[in-house]
């Protein structure tokens, strides 16, 4: 793994494993598709560790017949259990088919995962199509060097991490 990184680029690099840890969650309008799509790659997604929200997790584990570490229903802190997976470094990739047509609850919980999953780089897909180029990638099964940025020093630099 290389050490030094080129600097506008990231500061550190966390190395992913050939076996991901994948985040699957769904809208309750968006269940159906997350379920039909997740059946569609069962024999890739065997090949990894996979992760979901309460609800989500339990559908597509009955619906596959596969393990699901399942966090809490969305609503009630799943969605922030998921954004502190990412920052601990536990989940490698998020595929989350969120409703865009109707206001959730939680919806500032939402946009916070959505920005923990930007801030620490990994990869997300919010749309089928977006899915299916993610789980089709070659990097899928092999080890990945993923650049991370130091928010903290360009916090800093800005005057507003004191």
């Amino acid at each position: 793994m290389e050490n030094n990184p080129h600097p506008s680029i990231a500061s550190s690099i966390s190395e992913m494993k050939a076996k991901k840890r994948i985040a699957l969650v769904a809208h309750d309008y968006r269940k159906p598709d997350l379920l039909d799509w997740a059946e569609y790659n069962k024999e890739i997604l065997t090949e990894h560790e996979l992760f979901g929200t309460g609800t989500t997790g339990g559908l597509i584990s009955d619906k596959l017949g596969l393990p699901v570490h399942r966090f809490m229903s969305g609503p009630l802190g799943g969605d922030q259990q998921l954004g502190a997976a990412i920052a601990a470094g536990e989940l490698d990739i998020l595929i989350f088919f969120w409703d865009p047509l109707q206001a959730q609850p939680h919806d500032v919980d939402v946009k916070a995962l959505l920005r923990i999953a930007i801030v620490y780089n990994i990869p997300l897909a919010c749309s089928r199509s977006s899915a299916d180029f993610l789980i089709s990638s070659e990097l899928l099964d092999k080890p990945y060097e993923r650049y991370l940025v130091d928010y903290g020093a360009r916090l800093k630099s800005l005057g507003k991490g004191k």
